[in-house]
């Protein structure tokens, strides 16, 4: 189904020559019909809980797939912080790299693969659960075939580019009778937990608004940012890499899917950074409950992360929101503020041990490939919403 990539790729000239417009990533047809969620899927949940019957100390080995930034210097060292995951093997077109970072995680270098050999790591029995952190528009192909070497898979946001690869990932995974997850730490990190809680019980009184903001500035310079001007490997614009936080936190807080859908869409006109990808997307959802949400995306201006949950008794406000180690969450009453003091714990380490611990349970975990499907299709939506000017019925 999906083409190999065919030379040896480091992953500096990936995004190299993705920055110029130079990768070909593979693409195929529709898979059967696309159809809506039969269950509610933002359902978020308590922390997850330590199953006792779970053997006590037992980790699961971890492969990385994908050594840029971001797997450096956030997820390999979680793993130290990781209770049921422990990182076994590595997966780059950079083998000097490979080697230098497997000495520094006690990795034995034959768990080192490449992107041609990759498939061989069905006869590594050490090897559980494989973590895609590659762009977006080569998520479906490695999960895929980490999928069909009897793996289970964790893949970063956005799952895929397209709704026909979500189905095909999902496909694989229960083909090879595997877990999938979709690694959205916000529905593990304690702050948004607490969040969820505060909505959901009736503390805020009833539900009536949410607004959602996530921005950056996108610098083509760096590479940890050069293949996301690029359609191809990211899929979309702001609204694929940050605005799927304010699309998750709306789920996620009302607990329900939206209805309907407006939004609309703006790029600076002569901004080299977009000729590919969007600028700006506001879109607004309304819920079943009468909840609408309006949130927006760019990668246009600086740094932003903010939920407001409004409901007729107090405003919740988290903001940050979706950072990486800190968050602030306030509570606003007609005469009080209200400043909630929660532990700040390791969210890729509590995600990871989810899925581990979810494996070892045999459990579905709670944010499966159906969820990552939900998602890129909302978003397909919006996109359409902005093109055509209507509001979209989900």
């Amino acid at each position: 189904m999906f083409d190999s990539l065919k030379s040896e790729l480091t992953r500096r000239t990936l995004l190299y020559k993705a920055g110029f417009g130079l990768i070909t990533v593979s693409t195929f047809g529709t898979i059967g019909t696309i159809l809506k969620p039969t269950r509610t899927l933002a359902q978020a949940g308590p922390a997850p809980t330590k199953e006792p019957s779970l053997p006590p100390e037992k980790k699961l080995g971890w492969a990385v797939v994908g050594l840029g930034k971001f797997a450096t210097e956030q997820i390999m060292p979680s793993f130290g912080e990781c209770k049921r995951s422990k990182l076994v093997a590595l997966v780059s077109g950079d083998r000097t790299k490979a080697e230098r970072l497997a000495q520094q995680y006690g990795v034995n270098q034959k768990n080192i693969y490449n992107y041609q050999n990759y498939d061989t790591i069905r006869d590594n029995p050490e090897v559980d659960v494989i973590y895609i952190i590659l762009p977006n528009g080569l998520h479906a192909e490695y999960s895929i075939r980490g999928a069909q070497a009897g793996k289970h898979i964790m893949c970063e946001k956005p799952m895929a580019n397209t709704v026909e690869e979500c189905q095909a990932m999902i496909a694989a995974a229960k083909k090879s009778d595997r877990k999938l997850m979709i690694a959205y730490r916000a529905q593990y990190e304690p702050y948004n937990l607490a969040a969820i809680e505060l909505a959901q019980s009736g503390k805020l009184g009833k539900l009536k608004a949410i607004t959602s903001d996530h921005g950056r500035n996108l610098d083509p310079k760096d590479p940890a940012d050069r293949w996301r001007a690029n359609k191809k490997l990211a899929g979309g614009g702001s609204l694929y890499d940050i605005g799927i936080y304010s699309l998750q936190a709306a789920r996620y807080i009302t607990g329900e899917e939206p209805q309907e859908i407006s939004a609309m869409s703006y790029s600076t006109p002569g901004d080299p950074r977009f000729r590919e990808v969007e600028e700006n997307v506001n879109f607004v959802l309304r819920f079943p409950s009468g909840v609408l949400a309006n949130c927006t995306s760019s990668y246009g201006y600086s740094d932003t992360k903010r939920l407001q949950v409004f409901g007729s008794d107090a405003v919740l406000e988290l903001d940050p929101a979706t950072d990486y180690y800190q968050h602030r969450l306030i509570i606003k009453r007609k005469n009080s503020n209200e400043e909630q003091n929660i532990q700040e714990k390791n969210q890729f380490a509590l995600e990871m041990d989810h899925l581990s611990e979810s494996i070892m349970a045999n459990k579905q975990p709670k944010t499966p490939g159906e969820e990552g499907l939900q998602d890129v299709r909302l978003m397909q939506l919006i996109y359409e919403a902005a093109r055509t000017g209507k509001t979209i019925k989900v």
